[in-house]
């Protein structure tokens, strides 16, 4: 006879069911990132045993349990359960620690069955450690197939799952006493964890062919187009890793917890495959069109992936070597493309996107200001450095213009132009926008990313265009009194 769904104690598993990831490689990225080398030991730790890897990772990490995407309607309904009486158990393949410090967390349950560094609970493992935990009839609490042989010999049964095929085999197995939605996995959110959008950055790729004004050139378009592919690609790919290393930081800011790794939307495994992917194919298509090009972008990836792991946590370092990230990006069309660009215009770039960094930085301070935080997490930065930061940027944006202006008056450069005098239109413009980005980011309407923004913003969309327009008709039209 069947007990009562009230009486009967109810295990419940953590990968996957309790929370929307998997602690494995939760702790493996947490590990990565205070001990990179350690992966080269990892071999020989799973050499030992899974469960010994498990607990190796484990300790080497520093994986915070308050920061996991746990499924919020599970959680209520465990919450309501043991309100109502009913007894509750982790029981997880997850090393012992882990477990603990998420039983710790929650507050919900009444003993803790996990992975202890000789034992790997899983399957017919972990149903022989609810046995002996419990003799009775039991509810488990799963995901998976991994699960099937624990349902089996389970009272009945409660799904976590985004279909509806698990719960056909488990319903053969035994009485299913409630289903929840995981949520399922769209490719639309890789994607967005591609953010496609950004590779609006990489059209700097483009820059040595218009401001060379050879864009009717389709040999010289098409190259630049090939290194824009890799770029993007690759661009992509550090984004992910960008993501992955910072999942313990995202979950703790206000806007950046909604990211599909950090949210848990994507699976940390299918992100790592993506990013293999994406570098593999950028690395292809830049090789393809030259070694020069395949040279440059290798040293953006190594660049931008010592920025994601190390570099970002350093005071104005980050700042510093994102300006030169999109610097490069511009130097690789130069590449691309063989047309050589101003030392003035290459200045200008590093000055300008130092200036949008430290905006960035800005932005952020000035949102955590607002929240009554004083420093931002898995940053360097205090509220407080905002008095410096500040004038700070605002002094690189006014150097921006001045190089800007310096370019404009190089024999080269003025050659290219009926009217090169327009271009000091351009640089009232700049004065215009960059000053706009200030005081957007003073008044706290400024987002995590300034380019972004600056697409989004009727302001800057209207000012940037009209740059365009002017740097063209000086290119076309000759004004004499202007010249």
């Amino acid at each position: 006879m069947t007990s009562s769904p009230e009486l009967v104690p109810l295990f419940v598993d953590l990968d996957g069911t309790l929370m929307a990831s998997d602690t494995l490689f939760e702790s493996a990225l947490s590990s990565l990132k205070s001990s990179p080398w350690d992966i080269l030991t990892w071999p020989l730790w799973l050499a030992s045993g899974r469960a010994r890897l498990k607990s190796n990772i484990a300790a080497s990490s520093n994986l915070d349990a308050s920061r996991l995407p746990y499924l919020l309607p599970f959680c209520e309904y465990l919450k309501s359960e043991r309100q109502r009486g009913r007894r509750i158990f982790l029981a997880t393949a997850a090393d012992r620690s882990i477990a603990t410090a998420v039983s710790d967390h929650l507050g919900l349950f009444d003993g803790v069955i996990a992975s202890d560094g000789i034992d790997n609970l899983k399957g017919a493992k972990k149903l022989q450690a609810i046995r002996r935990q419990h003799e009775g009839p039991f509810v488990y609490a799963g995901n998976s197939t991994d699960d099937l042989p624990i349902w089996a010999g389970a009272d009945s049964a409660i799904i976590v799952t985004n279909g509806s095929r698990l719960s056909e085999r488990v319903s053969a197995l035994c009485p299913v006493e409630k289903v929840f939605d995981s949520g399922a996995f769209h490719l639309g959110h890789l994607i967005g964890a591609m953010r496609p959008y950004q590779w609006i950055k990489n059209t700097l790729i483009f820059v040595p062919l218009l401001t060379s004004f050879q864009f009717g050139q389709l040999s010289l378009v098409s190259a630049a187009l090939m290194a824009f592919v890799a770029f993007s690609l690759c661009a992509s790919a550090t984004y992910i890793l960008n993501d992955l290393m910072d999942l313990d930081a995202d979950r703790a800011h206000p806007r950046k917890r909604l990211r599909p790794f950090a949210a848990g939307r994507v699976p940390i495994p299918a992100g790592i495959a993506a990013m293999v992917a994406l570098y593999a194919g950028g690395l292809l298509a830049a090789g393809y069109q030259s070694n020069a090009v395949f040279y440059v972008l290798l040293a953006y990836i190594v660049t931008s992936n010592a920025y994601s792991l190390r570099l970002k946590h350093y005071l104005l370092m980050d700042s510093v070597v994102l300006a030169a990230l999109y610097t490069v990006r511009m130097y690789a069309g130069s590449v691309a493309t063989g047309i050589e660009v101003s030392v003035w215009l290459l200045a200008f770039s590093l000055f300008v996107f130092v200036s949008l960094a430290l905006l960035k930085r800005c932005a952020e301070l000035v949102t955590h200001e607002s929240g009554g935080r004083s420093m931002v997490r898995g940053r360097a930065y205090r509220v407080a450095d905002l008095r410096v930061l500040w004038p700070l940027g605002v002094a690189t944006s006014v150097s921006a213009v001045v190089v800007f202006v310096l370019y404009s008056t190089d024999p080269l450069v003025r050659a290219r132009y009926n009217t090169p005098a327009g271009l000091w239109m351009v640089a009232v413009g700049l004065v215009y926008w960059l000053g706009r980005l200030w005081l957007k980011t003073n008044r706290g309407e400024m987002t995590d990313d300034p380019i972004v923004f600056a697409l989004k913003d009727y302001g800057s969309r209207v000012t940037v265009l009209a740059m365009i327009m002017i740097t063209l008709a000086a290119h076309v039209i000759d004004i004499r009194f202007l010249t």
